[in-house]
């Protein structure tokens, strides 16, 4: 959001995925603990707003975080290989003169191609796969293997930005000041 002055402090967060878990239910947490670690570390130097958001890849039986290793990447390409999935971002928005917490969940598809074991280990080396949820960023050269995508994109890449403006200009956020 250009324009916009924001102070990014990332905060690390154990991001383990518990076995079953409902991704919306899940990313909502995990943005949740990201704001409330922020708020423990700047008690002395308060904002006026803390973010945290997260994101998850989801098929109708998996979720899928950030791959461990070049394995777990590697598998994790493998099933969203030529399958519909998608992408859930959870947004929590900390008022910190209001005391309040404000929570938004956002998901949308997106389509695979069917990718062969060539194009999986050509990207994998493109080394993008780290670090990110379902072992892809849309935003970089998977964006080859998506065809169709039902949705915001900017949820994939970890913000849903129409939602995080409501957010934000519910909270009172001065745009234009």
């Amino acid at each position: 959001m250009m324009g916009i002055p924001f102070n990014v402090m990332p905060a690390k967060i154990d991001e383990s995925l518990p076995e079953h878990a409902d991704p919306e239910r899940f990313t909502r947490e995990l943005s949740i603990k990201k704001v409330e670690k922020v708020i423990n570390e700047m008690r002395n130097r308060p904002p006026k707003w803390i973010c945290g958001a997260d994101t998850v890849i989801a098929t109708n039986d998996k979720i899928f975080g950030k791959p461990k290793n070049l394995e777990d990447a590697a598998a994790t390409l493998r099933e969203l290989s030529g399958r519909e999935h998608k992408a859930v971002t959870s947004v929590a928005l900390y008022n910190v003169k209001e005391s309040k917490m404000d929570t938004i969940t956002a998901s949308c598809s997106l389509f695979f191609a069917p990718l062969s074991d060539k194009e999986i280990e050509w990207y994998l080396d493109t080394n993008e796969w780290q670090g990110v949820a379902g072992a892809y960023r849309l935003q970089g050269l998977a964006s080859c293997f998506i065809y169709k995508i039902e949705g915001s994109p900017t949820t994939v890449v970890g913000l849903p930005l129409r939602e995080f403006y409501v957010m934000l200009r519910d909270n009172g956020y001065p745009y234009g000041a």
